[in-house]
């Protein structure tokens, strides 16, 4: 248990036993000040606020703003209404509460003299944007909560700039578990790129309340993602494993390969983590502050999953491809048709140097430069693109969907267009488990089962690599391999038993996604909520650098020309995409509720007036 859990508790003590001294000064029954919860419901009585404030106290997080709104309340039905009283009251109230409680010389005077001077903003403004906090943190918390994509592994059905609501309670909404946090921030603070917005010094458990649905194959899920528990600051985009793992490997290929890779991996980490930080910091981030994700659930607990030539397969059934999901494709020209503005008008996204990229920046990219245009070839068996100066054709890798790939087939001077499909048999580092022993790839992977709570599966050294990190960081177990045998909180272990559901997710970019081919599965103290509506859309100016860089001059520009996505603002979203814009019936919903109060507050000024 964290330090700070047992300083908050003593905390909590002392109020208790400074409330039951306000109760004495009261003539109120002092017993009641110590049954939990019960006490809060007495005191917002005493103090006139709504009773129902009570319940607002069972909720971590929550609960501490709200001893500062008691310590608020409390302070002006003492007298205390000065503005160093009020702010001490608002920001300590467990320590100032205890002084007016045992103070003999502190007398509540109650509500006859509330109306005098007490201090401008804080007497004006601190309560009520105390309690917007607290309205808006019950929300954000349990209901629903804003956030935007961040990557374009499901492209097109949620894209980059998609500014989205995920309804938390469709799972079960997660209680904090770092209840000590800057309100409306995730893990950093506003306007800062590395500090962090929570503390640690108090933690709770995991804990979940119970939600009215459960995942299902191919639902859009939001989630924490499960490698961001360690995190180089100066590279938050990237998962530190892979980056460590990509060291590794690139130092043992350039080795004599008579050290294990195991060695590299050391080296890996020591250099991530030695005194240059050539990354940044290394930092651990708790569940809930983890980056949130939002991918397709292809395979639910307990099912077979198995990709083979980039189909899914669930239980030996092949799964019909999402309506929007997207694929590397070859785009064989006769000249240099394709260029930056093109690419920027198809949404089909290039990086700042003009770059059409590739897979997750592990394969080569293919140049684009209009000053200098070059001829390309692909070699598909070893995965890398070579350059060539033969002038005849030029090959282009393109992440399409089928409508679009369709599409460029028709455009005069395309040669060929041709899906990229990996080959089966080719080992890919990348690909989780990371091991030689599953020969997997991005388009070949599997068969695996989805571990699923309860169920045992057998372990050895061999099989391990698969669950290591299921067993050791998400189920919280000391797992250790030595002389060849595996253990488990000391045991010596043949099989495992898990203690929750696992989920594996993906991106329906199926070549742009990293996902759980990557890193593995979902646990469910993951799980987040249910993607709901897409409230505002615009354009990366990275990613779309010819149209996404003019605000103000976007809006009188349409969605292919301008920096806004106009037929995605007000959508609703599903399993299959976004609905229909609803932002005309928004906006003349405004209008109306506007219309009404100023007709409201006219008839009210004439019916004073009479």
């Amino acid at each position: 248990m964290y330090i700070g859990n047992y300083i908050f508790l003593v905390l909590v003590l002392i109020s208790f036993a400074a409330y039951y001294k306000i109760f004495e000064k009261l003539g109120k029954p002092a017993w009641k000040a110590l049954i939990p919860f019960y006490n809060f419901y007495v005191i917002y009585r005493v103090l006139e606020k709504p009773w129902w404030w009570a319940f607002l106290m069972i909720i971590p997080g929550v609960n501490i703003i709200m001893y500062g709104v008691i310590g608020y309340h409390t302070a002006c039905y003492f007298g205390k209404r000065k503005t160093s009283d009020l702010l001490i009251a608002s920001l300590m109230p467990y320590l100032y509460i205890a002084y007016l409680g045992f103070s003999p010389n502190e007398k509540w005077t109650g509500v006859e003299d509330l109306n005098k001077k007490t201090g401008g903003f804080v007497k004006n403004w601190l309560d009520p944007i105390l309690f917007a906090v607290v309205a808006a943190t019950v929300i954000r918390s349990f209901f629903f909560e804003a956030f935007t994509i961040p990557t374009s592994s499901l492209e097109k059905s949620l894209m980059v700039g998609d500014f989205l609501f995920v309804n938390k309670f469709a799972y079960g909404a997660k209680v904090s578990q770092t209840p000590l946090a800057f309100p409306f921030a995730h893990h950093t603070l506003p306007l800062t790129k590395t500090t962090k917005s929570y503390l640690e010094w108090l933690k709770l458990p995991y804990m979940r309340l119970p939600g009215y649905g459960q995942i299902k194959n191919y639902d859009l899920v939001v989630f924490n993602y499960p490698d961001g528990d360690t995190v180089a600051l100066g590279e938050q985009g990237a998962s530190y494993y892979q980056m460590k793992r990509d060291i590794a490997n690139n130092e043992y290929m350039r080795s004599d390969k008579t050290k294990p890779f195991s060695f590299y991996e050391s080296l890996a980490h020591d250099y991530l983590n030695g005194p240059d930080k050539p990354l940044g910091e290394i930092t651990g981030r708790p569940i809930d502050k983890r980056e949130f994700y939002v991918k397709r659930c292809v395979a639910i607990a307990g099912d077979k999953l198995e990709v083979r030539q980039g189909e899914i397969y669930i239980n030996d059934v092949k799964k019909e491809m999402p309506e929007n999901a997207q694929h590397h494709y070859f785009v064989k020209c006769s000249n240099f048709l394709i260029n930056q503005n093109w690419l920027d008008k198809q949404d089909i996204y290039i990086d700042e140097a003009g770059q059409i990229v590739a897979e997750n920046n592990f394969l080569s990219v293919y140049y684009f430069n209009n000053r200098k245009q070059e001829q390309f070839e692909f070699d598909t068996d070893n995965y890398y693109a070579k350059m060539l100066s033969t002038g005849d054709t030029t090959l282009y890798l393109l992440n399409l969907t089928v409508e679009k790939a369709e599409k460029i087939k028709s455009i005069p001077g395309v040669i060929s267009v041709t899906k990229k499909i990996g080959k089966a048999g080719v080992f890919d580092p990348r690909i989780y488990p990371h091991n030689a022993n599953y020969i997997w790839n991005y388009d070949n992977f599997g068969p695996f089962v989805i571990p699923q709570k309860g169920a045992t599966v057998k372990i050895d050294t061999s099989t391990i690599c698969l669950y290591d990190r299921i067993i050791d960081v998400y189920d919280d177990n000391d797992l250790e391999i030595k002389g060849g045998k595996v253990y488990i909180n000391g045991i010596e272990s043949k099989e495992y038993t898990f203690k929750q559901d696992y989920y594996f997710m993906m991106g329906d970019n199926r070549h742009n996604s990293a996902d759980s081919r990557c890193w593995g599965v979902v646990p469910f103290d993951h799980i987040v909520g249910k993607p709901v509506l897409v409230f505002f859309s615009m354009k990366d100016k990275e990613k779309n650098p010819v149209s996404g860089k003019d605000v103000l001059g976007s809006i009188t520009k349409n969605s292919v020309d301008g920096k806004f996505r106009w037929e995605r603002f007000i959508c609703f979203v599903d399993n299959d995409g976004l609905s229909k814009s609803y932002l005309v019936h928004f906006l003349v919903l405004i209008a109306l509720l506007w219309g009404a109060n100023k007709l409201y507050v006219r008839r009210k000024l004439i019916k004073e007036a009479k």
